[in-house]
């Protein structure tokens, strides 16, 4: 990943801020994005301690102008993009009926307006060089559903069938569209649930384990790779056979 550059989405924390700082270890220069800018911020500083390269930019996913603004910003200071990766995303959850109008929106907002805006934004100047990889965030729950989170299965599916939609599109032009579609990973949001509920989790999971942010992240990275260069249109699972 040597001097390609990189923008991750919800880079400020979790699965976010290990995919930020993986890629710059792995020598990419990397736009860390986030709705909060102060925990962007704490990111870049934290890669450009490490000897790496690293802009923190405030960007609200679901504002086509913002993004398309930050795009241009990378464009300015580094002259490319090689890779996104659609990482953020939020949850609020409730089941069906009792479901706002508010929930449902903000959910598809953010989770699937905002990867729409992202690819979309870098795609043209991928297109451009001839080469670019656009990653995103799906889940398991796009393929199987799950209690109390219509709108936030709706999302990842949809990210699934965008994907598929994208790397038929783009291959020609040399880019090409994947997903990760992770199980339950052991971030900040899963540390506040119940323990009976984690051990259910790890029970459901053939591993035995929940995943971590680096699982997620070491996929990411070989997507992005020339490893994965024949590999378009693809949901990789990493969840530790949760769906089997």
């Amino acid at each position: 990943m040597k001097d390609q550059v990189v923008v991750v989405t919800g880079g400020g924390r979790g699965i976010g801020r290990t995919t930020a700082l993986m890629f710059a270890a792995a020598g990419a220069r990397v736009a860390v994005w986030d709705v909060d800018g102060s925990a962007a911020a704490q990111v870049a500083a934290e890669i450009s301690a490490s000897g790496g390269e690293a802009v923190a930019q405030q960007v609200d996913v679901t504002r086509r102008a913002a993004v398309q603004a930050a795009v241009q910003e990378v464009l300015a200071m580094w002259g490319q993009v090689d890779v996104l990766v659609n990482n953020a995303g939020i949850t609020q959850d409730a089941q069906l009926g009792k479901m706002t109008e508010e929930q449902w929106d903000r959910v598809v907002d953010v989770n699937l307006k905002g990867v729409f805006n992202c690819a979309q934004a870098v795609a043209a100047p991928m297109a451009e060089r001839g080469r670019g990889r656009i990653l995103s965030a799906s889940s398991v729950v796009g393929t199987c559903g799950n209690f109390g989170q219509t709108n936030y299965a709706a999302t990842k599916a949809g990210i699934i069938g965008m994907t598929r939609t994208w790397a038929k599109e783009l291959a020609r032009k040399g880019i090409t569209a994947n997903a990760v579609a992770p199980g339950f990973i052991a971030t900040e949001m899963t540390a506040a649930m119940p323990d009976k509920v984690l051990s259910l989790m790890r029970e459901k999971t053939p591993v035995g384990r929940l995943g971590t942010p680096e699982d997620v992240a070491k996929a990411y990275l070989f997507l992005a790779s020339d490893g994965a260069d024949f590999i378009t249109g693809q949901t990789l699972g990493v969840d530790g056979g949760l769906v089997l």
